[in-house]
């Protein structure tokens, strides 16, 4: 809206569009704030997937050295036991 068509309306008419502009611009700001919340929302969520990710790979690191203490635990007991030797 130029300058002259401004100046042609009237008081109620200007504070009416003031209005309506407040209302959109309080709308922008709560959808802004919104948008800002899940974008944090999200980048927790991120976080927490990669460190959930990375344990994961952790507890695999974990759960193979288990598992050869336990295959290294058997053969010294077969061993012991003679089981290993043939000789039975």
């Amino acid at each position: 809206m130029t300058d002259k068509e401004c100046k042609r309306l009237s008081r109620s008419e200007l504070l009416e569009m003031l209005v309506i502009q407040m209302e959109e611009n309080e709308g922008l700001k709560r959808e802004l704030a919104e948008a800002e919340t899940a974008l944090a929302n999200r980048e927790i969520e991120i976080l927490e997937a990669g460190t959930l990710a990375e344990a994961a790979l952790r507890l695999n690191d974990v759960f193979a050295a288990a598992d050869r203490a336990a295959a290294q635990y058997l053969e010294n007991i077969r061993l012991r036991t003679g089981e290993g030797t043939g000789s039975s």
